[in-house]
């Protein structure tokens, strides 16, 4: 006789089997709200001396830790994200970077129905130093071990488009 065993896990359970990054993603997200910033960097991600930046090393696999957190913001009401690549990643060779091109397969297929935008690593980097001034940003170190493959989510209110936002803006100019 076979006896079927429940697979449900409950949030608490749930809770205690996450790694500790990610429980403390998930307290950090209800607290975090649009000019946030979640990042999930590769092994050589420096970490930043402004204090407005948190950095933890996961120890856990970059593309899974990519997937956790872009499904968390996506269970959010409140936060949406606008992702962020570095431009730089369409130009690193297999040749210099093994698993590169499957990396990027990869992460296309983990972003299919949201557009992510590429920027020089420069350029992210200076936006996360200043949103960093006035707003939090948390950093989640991965195992990864090529370059340029770290992953920013900025996010967003979840429940006001920027379409919305515009017709307010118009509106108290009248």
């Amino acid at each position: 006789m076979k006896i079927a065993l429940s697979t449900t896990i409950s949030k608490t359970e749930n809770a205690q089997i996450a790694p500790a990054w990610e429980r403390k993603l998930g307290r950090r997200l209800p607290l975090f709200g649009h000019r946030n910033w979640i990042v999930v960097a590769d092994a050589a991600y420096p970490v930043q001396s402004n204090p407005g930046i948190e950095t933890i090393v996961t120890g856990a696999d970059h593309l899974d830790t990519v997937s956790r957190v872009y499904g968390q913001i996506a269970a959010s009401s409140h936060v949406r994200s606008n992702i962020y690549l570095d431009h730089e990643l369409d130009y690193v060779g297999e040749s210099d970077a093994p698993g590169v091109n499957a990396y990027r397969q990869q992460l296309q297929l983990t972003f299919a129905d949201t557009p992510a935008q590429k920027l020089p690593h420069e350029q992210i980097i200076a936006r996360l130093d200043q949103c960093a001034q006035l707003f939090r940003v948390l950093i989640l170190k991965t195992d990864l071990t090529i370059p340029y493959t770290s992953v920013f989510f900025e996010l967003d209110c979840g429940y006001w488009s920027p379409e919305a936002e515009a017709r307010l803006r118009k509106a108290m100019q009248k």
